[in-house]
């Protein structure tokens, strides 16, 4: 996420205002251990990849984000004691059927459980929405446009 300062009138704000822009997809992987940097990189690469293919989108688009909330930062309950948990949280562009993004679920799950040792089960995927005008790239200069299964992998 990127913070763009912004002149404003506000004196109670030291006269800025602040808008975060998000660059879409944005994946964001929160656990509860520390991994060193080689295997987030590479995590982050088959992540990139993996999406690129699967949901059909520029890969130059992507940015992942590995969160290390640490031991009891991430608890899954139920009705019995919570357990530690890990959540991805995909912020992307709106359009591909349940299929694909459940193809695209069950990569990550099968990649985040061999890179980084998560438990079956242990993993939940949520996915917000949004419109192309909803999604600055400043890398690319531009609002995205609307998803469409034509873009692939570029």
């Amino acid at each position: 996420m990127q913070h763009i300062p912004l002149p404003c009138n506000d004196l109670t704000n030291s006269g800025l205002i602040i808008i975060n822009i998000i660059s879409m997809p944005y994946l964001q992987l929160e656990v509860i251990r520390s991994y060193p940097y080689a295997t987030k990189k590479l995590l982050a690469k088959r992540i990139g990849k993996t999406y690129a293919k699967i949901m059909k989108a520029d890969a130059n688009r992507i940015t992942v984000s590995i969160r290390e909330l640490g031991e009891g930062g991430i608890w899954r309950c139920g009705n019995h004691e919570p357990m530690p948990a890990a959540i991805m949280m995909c912020d992307i562009r709106q359009g591909r059927d349940v299929h694909v993004r459940t193809l695209f679920c069950r990569a990550l799950i099968e990649m985040c459980n061999e890179v980084l040792g998560l438990e079956t089960g242990q993993l939940n995927i949520e996915f917000t929405q949004h419109s192309g005008d909803e999604m600055y790239h400043q890398r690319l200069g531009s609002f995205s446009s609307e998803w469409s299964a034509d873009e692939g992998a570029i």
